[in-house]
């Protein structure tokens, strides 16, 4: 497929998604940007809330990950189910009772000054490297088979990508988001479909057939049993629970499109449908993996090595959807792969500008600046985080050497691990806490699991950590803040 060729579809793209923009964002104001004036369809939340979850990680990384993991991924979706039923029916009724703007606040009311600003900045931090992640995944797959052969620079490639999203987001906000993401899941779904039957019809397969060839391939396997393995079902499912509690529940960004909807019922008939249709969307992800490898087998595919002769995984999808199923195929997985950047960071953009804003200017309430001036501060806060952004994305393209869907919840590990202690403390206990050491335990949880993570073998006979490192995590910051509980005082 031409470069030429996809430059277009990534041309035509953008001045769709720009007149969607244009649509939502008349008459945006600091209230529509934060948290789209409450007035959110939830079934609208609910579906693009797909393409936000899954992004660029799930499009590339999940179908590439079956060559080693087979289906052992569900085992962690399986673990979503119930922790998205705890943020519908535990924290959304706290974020509602509390008409929250900024989730991070409730930990201010509960806690105190210290601990509000903690969790605030473990959001930061986890979102600015989660979203680059999911968008360097995205770009450095256009740049190996496009702007490589241009001549265009890495870092080129990223600055225009992150440019286009401020176009898009820096007025409309939260409201501009919810249609936009929308738009964005349609066309990702609509890619993985076509690729699948585009694939099923190359191999001569019909829905029967594709079923006896993934059930007897060696892509198979589901449940793990090995306790040693990062793969094991337990590690897996209750991973995979805590990292949907964190990585949605308390994170600024999956929950400001939530409690954008009119009323807590709306919000949760929203996570609850969500839920039911990510469980799908996956499982159609891992049936393209199987269907992706079985293909290359099939077809003799050369798939790219890296320098130990293993199969590079995230250029799997890409090499076929453009070199070998046709110019159709091409256009829509490229069209797809951009509808699985911009959520990457559209959201995150917005989440994060709007906790900096409110969380350590205090600009959502503060009486001394007019309307206009808050609009022109939280522009310039929008703009940095894109800067910020950008450097980071680059920094992972020097040092990254794994599937990217690993290091994500790797890093979520231990990130979000201190934000699901400092919440479980505040909702399961009534003790009230010496606010000022709660950075100290927050910081200290973490370099406590690297350490155990790294040495676990020695340590646990064999044992290696997987996605539970996040349940440990914000264990170790539990069991720190009940240490610096106040003796007889509950709130």
């Amino acid at each position: 497929m031409s470069s030429t060729i996809i430059l277009i579809c990534v041309i035509a793209y953008c001045i769709l998604l720009f007149a969607v923009t244009k649509i939502t964002s008349r008459g945006a104001t600091n209230e529509t940007y934060y948290v789209g004036n409450r007035s959110s369809k939830w079934y609208l939340v609910a579906y693009g809330m797909i393409g936000a979850s899954l992004s660029g990680v799930t499009f590339i990384s999940v179908p590439g990950a079956v060559g080693t993991a087979n289906f052992g991924y569900f085992q962690v979706v399986l673990g979503y189910l119930i922790g998205y039923i705890v943020i519908a029916y535990v924290l959304l009724p706290v974020y509602y009772r509390l008409n929250l703007t900024s989730i991070y606040t409730y930990l201010q009311q509960r806690f105190g000054h210290y601990s509000y600003r903690t969790g605030a900045f473990f959001f930061i931090i986890s979102r600015v490297v989660g979203a680059a992640f999911r968008l360097y995944i995205v770009v450095n797959v256009l740049q190996t088979f496009v702007f490589d052969s241009l001549g265009v620079p890495f870092f080129v490639t990223v600055a225009v990508f992150l440019a286009l999203i401020l176009v898009y987001t820096y007025q409309g906000g939260v409201k501009t988001i919810v249609y936009t993401d929308t738009l964005q899941t349609t066309f990702m779904l609509l890619s993985v479909v076509l690729s699948v039957i585009f694939i099923m019809r190359d191999l001569h397969l019909d829905i029967s057939g594709v079923y006896d060839k993934i059930t007897h391939s060696q892509y198979a396997q589901v449940i793990f049993t090995d306790w040693k393995l990062k793969s094991f079902f337990p590690k897996q499912f209750f991973g995979g629970m805590f990292i949907a509690i964190a990585m949605t529940g308390l994170d600024q960004e999956m929950m400001q499109k939530n409690i954008s909807c009119k009323n807590i019922g709306e919000a949760q008939k929203n996570v609850l449908t969500f839920t039911f249709v990510l469980l799908l969307v996956n499982i159609l992800f891992l049936i393209l993996g199987a269907l992706l490898y079985i293909y290359a087998a099939d077809q003799s595919v050369p798939l790219l090595l890296d320098a130990k002769m293993k199969v590079v995984s995230d250029n799997v999808f890409p090499t076929i959807a453009l070199e070998h199923l046709g110019t159709i195929s091409g256009i829509f997985f490229i069209i797809g792969l951009i509808s699985a950047a911009f959520p990457s960071a559209d959201g995150a953009l917005t989440a994060l500008t709007s906790v900096f804003c409110i969380d350590f200017l205090g600009l959502k309430d503060n009486p001394d600046k007019t309307e206009e001036e808050k609009k022109k501060i939280r522009y310039t806060v929008h703009f940095t985080f894109a800067g910020i952004l950008l450097l980071v994305i680059v920094m992972f393209k020097l040092i990254n050497n794994d599937a990217v869907i690993n290091n994500l919840f790797t890093w979520a590990g231990y990130t979000y691990g201190p934000l699901l202690g400092l919440y479980s403390f505040g909702l399961f206990t009534k003790k009230q806490i010496h606010d000022k050491f709660v950075p100290l335990i927050c910081i200290l949880s973490p370099i406590i699991c690297i350490i155990l993570n790294d040495y676990s073998k020695e340590l646990f006979n064999g044992y290696k950590f997987g996605f539970e490192m996040i349940i440990l995590n914000g264990a170790f910051t539990f069991l720190g803040l009940w240490l610096i509980a106040k003796k007889g005082k509950n709130s």
